[in-house]
């Protein structure tokens, strides 16, 4: 392996297709299935793969599924389904009337806006898109427990794909910023030319925090979990999982 490192995200053709395989076998699947199978349209917004879309169609949906991604790379994935509605772009870019009974925000997606009016601007959408009693449905880590600073280079994971490992790992240690956390992934392959290295920055947002910005939106929170099990939130809870309607 020799080169320079590349920088890229899951726009990257090659890392997308290695994402559902990384991702094998998630707990917050087990948690939103029920829940999309229960409701007759149902928006995932940041749907990468569109792999829980995918399960609801093959678990015998046959409402409405629509999957919202702005990764090129990722829909491609997605579009191996043809009977779920696949839309490029994001909340910013789509402008949807009562038009889902729910809306979900899986795999810390929600996380990734970062900035307030993008935040507010993002949950007037949700609002928008969900029909009267409409419920949106998300996860966030738990600022309390302080995850990232167990991110680290040595936790990291290997998959075999075409009977060739590849490896992915922590490539610089993750900073913070108030509520931001900045960090970056390596993709390693010994058949690769060079490492793909993703950057992300999250934010972490605590409870209150959250149910301000959810009521400043017309939203009101139903439910909270601390995590996929629906234990109740406690300081200790890793997730904070949330219920919303449509105030």
């Amino acid at each position: 392996m020799c080169g320079a490192m590349v920088d890229v995200h899951y726009s990257e053709p090659s890392l997308a297709e290695l994402y559902d395989a990384f991702c094998e076998g998630r707990a917050d699947f087990r948690f939103y299935l029920p829940l999309v199978m229960s409701a007759e349209r149902v928006l995932d917004v940041g749907c990468g793969t569109g792999e829980l879309l995918r399960l609801a169609r093959g678990a015998g949906h046959v409402g409405r599924l629509c999957g919202l991604d702005p990764a090129a790379a990722m829909l491609r994935v997605a579009r191996a389904r043809t009977d779920v509605d696949w839309v490029l772009g994001d909340l910013s870019s789509v402008t949807w009337d009562r038009a889902f009974d729910l809306v979900v925000m899986t795999g810390h997606a929600f996380q990734v806006l970062t900035d307030d009016d993008q935040l507010r601007a993002s949950l007037a959408a949700i609002r928008s898109a969900l029909a009267d009693n409409g419920r949106f449905v998300f996860e966030t880590r738990n600022p309390l427990v302080r995850a990232w600073e167990r991110w680290s280079s040595g936790h990291a994971e290997e998959i075999v794909r075409d009977g060739t490992v590849v490896r992915m790992d922590y490539a610089e240690i993750p900073s913070a910023k108030g509520e931001l956390i900045s960090f970056a992934m390596t993709y390693t392959s010994p058949t690769w030319a060079r490492p793909l290295v993703s950057r992300s920055t999250l934010r972490f947002l605590d409870a209150d925090s959250l149910s301000s910005f959810l009521s400043g939106t017309g939203l009101a929170i139903e439910e909270q979990f601390g995590d996929w099990d629906r234990q109740p939130l406690a300081n200790a809870s890793p997730e904070i999982i949330t219920v919303a309607r449509r105030a």
